[in-house]
């Protein structure tokens, strides 16, 4: 027997990672690389190395504030 994937919509994701909805859909607005592995109707789903893929965004954008807000120069 083959695995059925295991597919998340937005919201569900955004549940996964707790993070607010709006941060997972502009990650997914402004990075053309991470694309749904299927779609039902209107909803994007996601695979796990999507999920993955948005985590690591994710991290990369909170690393990026508190280095900011350290008020240190590169």
């Amino acid at each position: 027997m083959t695995a059925v994937p295991q597919l998340r919509t937005t919201g569900v994701i955004a549940k996964m990672l707790d993070a607010p909805l709006h941060r997972v859909v502009h990650i997914l607005a402004t990075r053309p690389h991470i694309k749904p592995a299927a779609r039902a109707g209107i909803l994007r789903l996601f695979d796990s190395e999507a999920i993955e893929k948005i985590r690591h965004e994710l991290e990369v954008i909170d690393a990026i504030r508190q280095f900011s807000n350290t008020g240190e120069s590169a």
